[in-house]
């Protein structure tokens, strides 16, 4: 009799041990992403994309840490010009590519792909200590902007008679870059095209510090930047004829927060997806930005879209993959 219920001890402990060991091998299985991987992956491009490809490239390298991957901040612009010569794999872009960077990827035979990774709003930020201003028309930012306000346009009373006799101190984004192109579109209705005596920087914490120090101070960049040092920035609505609207998650995807709202991309080069490592960081962006992007500020797409584009990237790999 003891031995029977021995026995059915030791087979209760063996078959206990035996699941632990599967429970254990599954966790592990899940765990990891793919067979360990190596080499490296460039990325530059615009400034407004990188806190999204860096938040993206930390979590990879979490899992792949014998990957190299390395992100430049040139501009949405400098970036299309080290991609179009084929110096890097993947471009961060926060406009889509112009007719004269398709052609410089021509000249070079190489051929890409856009894929939209998320949303973002453009923010026209002031200092804390602004009191006059509760929101700005569309008309308002094009008469301060254009070109044509330059040496003309310098005080806030120009703007509306009631506010200050005091100068205009403008901030913003260099020419390279996509937000800059973005701005410049939406509001003056030429993109690139804006008048040329303002502060302007590449490095969005540049033009943060300038407009906090600036009483007179008027500035644009990208919302997530705002979302970041919103202690210590004053947010600007827009009104575009329909009532003013401050940028969110909401006015973003509605649309009623327009002009000013727009997707924003990568570009990974065909070439590149003749490298395992490239495939699989992009593979795993498009599953995780939808959760990364909304931390570090943006605004994710719907499920539905992050769909279509890991079909399109699929499809391209398939296509491309053979390519040297």
């Amino acid at each position: 009799m003891k031995s029977k219920k021995l026995l059915v001890i030791s087979m209760l402990l063996i078959s206990m041990l035996n699941l632990l060991s599967c429970g254990e091998n599954q966790t592990k299985d899940n765990s990891a992403t793919a067979d360990k991987l190596s080499g490296s992956i460039k990325i530059d491009g615009s400034s407004t994309v990188y806190p999204i490809t860096e938040a993206v490239a930390e979590e990879f390298r979490a899992v792949q840490s014998e990957v190299q991957i390395t992100i430049g901040v040139s501009g949405t612009g400098g970036g299309f010009k080290k991609f179009g010569r084929g110096e890097t794999d993947i471009s961060n872009a926060s406009r889509l590519i112009k007719d004269s960077e398709k052609e410089l990827c021509k000249e070079n035979n190489i051929n890409y792909i856009g894929l939209e990774i998320a949303y973002d709003g453009m923010a026209v930020i002031m200092s804390p200590e602004n009191d006059w201003v509760d929101h700005l028309t569309v008309e308002e930012l094009k008469k301060i902007w254009q070109p044509e306000a330059q040496d003309k346009i310098k005080k806030w009373n120009q703007i509306r008679p009631n506010w200050p006799d005091k100068e205009i101190h403008l901030f913003g984004p260099g020419t390279a870059s996509g937000t800059y192109d973005y701005f410049t579109e939406a509001i003056v209705g030429k993109s690139g095209s804006s008048r040329g005596d303002y502060t302007a920087s590449e490095d969005d914490n540049v033009l943060v510090q300038g407009i906090k120090n600036d009483k007179y101070s008027l500035g644009f960049f990208g919302l997530a930047y705002y979302e970041e040092n919103k202690d210590i920035l004053k947010l600007v609505p827009i009104d575009n004829g329909k009532g003013a609207v401050l940028p969110s998650e909401a006015t973003v995807i509605d649309g009623t927060y327009a002009p000013l709202s727009r997707p924003i991309y990568i570009y990974v080069n065909q070439t590149a997806v003749s490298r395992p490592e490239v495939v699989a960081f992009v593979n795993f962006y498009l599953n995780e930005v939808k959760t990364l992007a909304k931390e570090v500020g943006y605004i994710p797409m719907q499920d539905a879209e992050y769909d279509e584009s890991k079909k399109i990237f699929s499809t391209f790999v398939e296509t491309h993959k053979t390519t040297k």
